[in-house]
């Protein structure tokens, strides 16, 4: 790449984003360092991904990346160079880390759905951004894997996704291997929902998101909210909190009008209220 190519590509911005009807498109714009979760790319995505929770015109969000690699993880570079900090990088690793995690549950608590595109390969912290996302599309060619153990640094952050993504012991597998785990594996084990042909993966997923988007508005986001609300909560309180969101759902304006639309035998109208 030539100097004024590689400039134009460090001042583009880290994040895209495409809005498509009501599907909005995030992509990770940092091929050259293989989309590595710096803090640059945190604070992008942070900020896309807050502006997309106040806008009720986007009703399903889909997350995928430039290049071979959908992400590499954390910036290790970046990291590195403070270890030369007086307390050895321990401030800037906390931040970094902290910054991570806000990021990750802004996915995961954003009111709309996220669908996760992966063309290539995601690993560690890139891997825990694919499990972060409500459903996972992945080429035939992607791979997957949580290599920190092979540094003697272990993945313990992006465990607290990928546990919760997939079966504990086809987690603690991954995790303590570190090794590559291909996609039609990584179905097998739960992390990903489909698989589909090379290079199809951001169609597919932006093919599903506009199936989900024509869904009301209301119910996708009350939706998300009640599942993430009862789980991991003993039986009696899940039904409680599910029911609660139940009959918040009833309510709405779209419930009333889905409903009557299908007593009716007549397609419904939503307003997503």
């Amino acid at each position: 790449m030539s100097a004024s190519l590689a400039t134009a590509a460090a001042n583009a911005p880290a994040v895209l984003r495409r809005d498509e009807d009501a599907v909005a498109l995030l992509t990770l714009n940092r091929a050259a360092s293989r989309n590595a979760l710096s803090r640059a790319m945190l604070a992008a995505l942070r900020e896309a991904l807050e502006a997309i929770a106040g806008d009720e015109s986007i009703r399903c969000v889909v997350i995928a990346a430039e290049g071979p690699v959908f992400s590499s993880g954390h910036d290790l570079k970046e990291l590195t160079a403070h270890r030369a900090d007086p307390d050895g990088g321990a401030a800037f690793f906390t931040e970094t880390l902290d910054d991570c995690a806000a990021m990750m549950q802004q996915v995961v608590y954003l009111p709309q759905p996220v669908i996760g595109a992966v063309e290539g390969v995601a690993t560690a912290a890139g891997c825990q951004l694919a499990a972060s996302c409500d459903l996972l599309v992945a080429s035939e060619t992607a791979q997957f894997c949580t290599p920190g153990v092979n540094l003697g640094l272990f993945c313990t952050t992006p465990a607290v996704a990928i546990a919760r993504a997939m079966p504990r012991k086809a987690a603690m597998e991954m995790l303590l291997l570190g090794e590559m785990v291909p996609a039609a594996e990584a179905q097998r084990m739960g992390l990903v929902n489909r698989v589909v042909p090379k290079g199809q993966a951001l169609a597919a997923a932006m093919e599903m998101a506009g199936r989900i988007a024509a869904r009301s508005g209301a119910a996708l986001r009350l939706g998300k909210r009640g599942v993430n609300a009862q789980l991991g909560q003993p039986l009696d309180r899940a039904y409680r909190l599910a029911s609660e969101i139940m009959v918040e759902n009833l309510l709405a304006e779209d419930a009333i009008e889905g409903i009557g639309a299908f007593l009716g035998k007549r397609q419904p109208e939503w307003r997503h209220r």
